[in-house]
């Protein structure tokens, strides 16, 4: 698949771990600017709890595309490395929709038969363990 592109929204003390982490751009107020100005050059957005402040008013732009961090996706760290590196391995967050149905591309077409057997057994795995109790089925 192709690379993520991941930023990362940090305190200027930071920068050197993110960066060695993996992250494609790090910043922390030019960044939020370009967001606001609607300039979105990456596919995953990590922060660290002291930017969600200064986060909360872009809302706006990012709740739609997705993008928006939060404590829940694990996309908001004060452990950077191990979060990127989390994320570059293909760590990705799935979520069932009102009627519980949960929708996932486990790969490409170009992907072997084993390829694909062995995401999906992954995924199903994950579903598994993952699982509310109070939701039905299997």
């Amino acid at each position: 698949g192709k690379s993520m592109r991941i930023a990362v929204l940090t305190s200027e003390a930071n920068f050197n771990e993110a960066t060695e982490g993996g992250a494609d751009i790090v910043g922390s107020q030019e960044l939020i600017d370009d967001i606001s100005q609607g300039t979105i050059n990456f596919d995953l957005l990590i922060a660290t709890p002291d930017m969600m402040p200064k986060l909360a008013k872009l809302g706006r732009v990012l709740g739609p595309k997705g993008l928006m961090p939060s404590p829940k996706s694990g996309t908001v760290s004060t452990t950077l490395t191990e979060t990127l590196s989390d994320f570059k391995k293909g760590k990705f967050e799935y979520k069932a929709d009102k009627s519980g149905v949960v929708h996932v591309s486990f790969g490409k077409a170009n992907f072997s038969k084993d390829q694909l057997v062995e995401n999906l057994t992954s995924l199903y795995q994950s579903i598994e363990q993952n699982r509310p109790s109070g939701v039905k089925g299997k």
